[in-house]
């Protein structure tokens, strides 16, 4: 009876060290993805604040709305062709 206990406990010391390593590997790929995508995104996240840094220096800040006045939203579409579509 102590020999089939000592077989098993080898076998689940085996298999205790190979699920370990397992998800040891497991955790350690899933932390190298993530500093990987993590990294990628940092640098589409400053090359996306670049780009809108160069745009709104060159092309300018503000919507192309920026036509029409505020004051102006509140007309009705007949005020609205009278003041800016019949001229």
């Amino acid at each position: 009876m102590n020999f089939i206990k000592f077989i098993l406990a080898v076998l689940g010391l085996i298999f205790g060290v190979m699920v370990f390593f397992w998800v040891f590997g497991l955790i350690t790929s899933l932390l190298w993805y993530g500093f990987w995508i993590g990294l990628l995104a940092a640098v589409g996240y400053g090359g996306y604040k670049l780009f809108k840094k160069a745009e709104t220096k060159y092309v300018g800040g503000g919507s192309a709305g920026g036509y029409i006045e505020d004051r102006d939203f509140n007309l009705s579409w007949e005020e609205y062709d009278r003041k800016y579509l019949k001229k």
